[in-house]
């Protein structure tokens, strides 16, 4: 299932943004490759969690579930 794929690959990235103070809750995944995630604790707030959702999770995720189109923060 692809939300599960998604889970998997998100759990590489935590590690990186809890070091930080951070982490990142799945919401949903459409049938259209569309991710739905909440940046929590620092990440919620920091200037740069734009950067770290398209630079860091769209990018780990992509690699990883091919499926992907794109990642949003809700």
């Amino acid at each position: 299932m692809l939300k599960e794929k998604v889970e998997i690959a998100l759990n590489k990235v935590r590690p990186s943004l809890q070091a930080d103070g951070g982490d990142v809750e799945l919401v949903d995944v459409d049938e259209n490759g569309v991710v739905k995630v909440k940046l929590q604790g620092s990440c919620a707030g920091c200037p740069m969690s734009q950067m770290t959702l398209k630079m860091g999770i769209e990018k780990i995720l992509k690699q990883n579930v091919p499926e992907i189109d794109r990642v949003e923060s809700v």
